[in-house]
């Protein structure tokens, strides 16, 4: 996918989704609903897979969910007791990997496992190179297929599927939120630092785990807690099973969660997104005023911090900016196609910027392109003067706890002052959030956070090291 508007954004790799049926409802069609839902979390690929008295089988393909889950294909799935679901996103890299693509089903001594994961593991490359040298043979560069191999090895060694599960995360190492299904199991896990949110909920009789709790709302469901960092949940025909061997560590959810990864209406270990969001706005008025006569924010990241500026500096909130929903993927590389979708996908209010000094809102500056593109346009609509507030810190550092962004090579921050970044993007004055002002947003959040992307400050040691793999084919 190499839509301008969408690829200068750092992305969450994924969204999971599990559910155990105890009750008539079709949990296919729940699943498939859910991952709408979860669609802001990965849009490169989709799967689902079901659990029919043991019998586990898997539907997959790339794109959104109804390119990636058409009826047809989803015909093949049968009632099931138990289900799991996965969106994608993912590195430019691997994006045409069709093995990459979860739930991963694997099929071992044992008999079958289902896993979905959101996250990336610190210690891949070791823990790959070690199952190679021990035989190992792999169908992709997934860290799913490597966890998959490490809970299979330890099963071989244990009394249960939940020793097993136990013993993988002493050896694993990073940020996984995860959900997996065994035979009669619905499994959930959080890594022990709690990058990645994971929480449980029900839908009548039904037992849910799921990246976000939206998730619930969308289902007419409802949300029963958050899975705590290094906590692992079974839930089988008994009920819900807990496992807090893990748990009592430093945490760090990530940060921009509550910028821009999760969805407003969603709740993460105890704070709103939404409010944090405006927090953000407000924050951001404080540090960065400026005389304006509008306030607008780039559809649909930056409204809410836009609302918070607004009501902050008591600057008139209006649109800008016009987004319009009914454009699908890029389906060409070259960038002149890109730029052309960026313009088809926002276009400037002329009515309501023509001769106003304008505020604007964004979540973050990742190349800069977009953030230039969209000032000259308001810019030639008549705007007098736009001044760029960004919610966020400037992104300096790279990510190694799952989203894509693995290095420096495209993040202008890490290369420009704001001043030459604010020269650079055409905006009279350019204002960052700061990172006090990031950590104040999400003051009832019950876990602490990770800001390694704006600090470098990361809170474990992370590989710099990615894992190529020579042999690997883009199918």
């Amino acid at each position: 996918m190499t839509d301008l508007f969408i690829e200068d954004k750092i992305h969450d790799e994924c969204g999971v989704f599990g559910i155990f049926g105890n009750d008539t409802t079709d949990i296919i069609d729940e699943t498939y609903l859910a991952l709408y839902a979860l669609q802001h979390r990965g849009t490169l690929g989709a799967g689902i897979a079901i659990n029919d008295n043991g019998n586990m089988s898997v539907v997959k393909g790339f794109g959104v969910v109804p390119e990636a889950l058409p009826e047809k294909e989803l015909s093949r799935l049968k009632k099931a007791k138990i289900a799991l679901g996965h969106v994608r996103h993912t590195t430019a890299s691997v994006a045409n990997d069709r093995t990459s693509i979860q739930p991963l089903l694997m099929r071992y001594v044992n008999g079958q496992l289902s896993l979905a994961l959101n996250g990336a593991l610190t210690n891949y490359s070791e823990l790959r190179e070690h199952l190679h040298r021990g035989g190992a043979i792999f169908q992709s560069n997934s860290d799913i297929e490597v966890i998959a191999y490490i809970i299979a090895q330890e099963r071989l060694e244990t009394a249960s599927i939940e020793e097993a599960v136990l013993n993988a995360m002493d050896k694993i190492k990073g940020a996984y939120s995860m959900v997996m299904m065994a035979p009669s199991r619905l499994i959930g896990v959080r890594d022990p630092r709690g990058f990645r949110p994971l929480c449980i909920g029900k839908l009548g009789k039904n037992y849910i785990i799921t990246s976000e709790s939206c998730v619930f709302d969308s289902l007419g469901g409802e949300f029963v807690r958050d899975v705590e960092p290094g906590e692992m949940v079974v839930i089988d025909d008994e009920g819900v099973h807990s496992y807090k061997n893990n748990c009592g560590g430093k945490t760090s959810l990530c940060l921009f969660e509550f910028v821009y990864f999760a969805r407003p209406d969603s709740v993460l270990d105890g704070m709103c997104v939404n409010i944090a969001r405006q927090r953000a706005g407000i924050e951001l008025a404080k540090e960065h005023p400026v005389e304006a006569d509008m306030v607008c924010a780039v559809p649909d990241c930056g409204i809410d911090a836009a609302i918070g500026y607004s009501m902050e500096s008591g600057i008139q909130y209006g649109v800008g900016l016009v987004k319009n929903r009914f454009i699908g993927r890029a389906h060409n590389n070259r960038k002149k196609h890109a730029q052309y979708n960026l313009r088809i996908k926002l276009n400037a209010m002329k009515s309501n910027v023509q001769g106003k000094r304008i505020v604007l809102i964004d979540d973050s500056i990742v190349k800069g392109e977009t953030s230039k593109h969209i000032v000259s346009m308001l810019k030639k609509a008549g705007a007098k003067e736009v001044h760029l507030r960004i919610s966020s810190p400037p992104f300096k550092y790279p990510c190694y706890f799952g989203t894509d962004i693995d290095s420096t090579d495209n993040l202008i921050a890490a290369h420009k002052s704001i001043d030459e970044m604010c020269a650079e993007i055409g905006a009279d004055s350019l204002g960052f959030l700061s990172i006090d002002g990031l950590h104040r947003i999400a003051d009832e959040c019950k876990i602490d956070f990770c800001d390694a992307c704006f600090s470098g400050n990361y809170p474990i040691e992370a590989s710099r090291q990615s894992h190529e793999d020579k042999y690997s084919k883009k199918l």
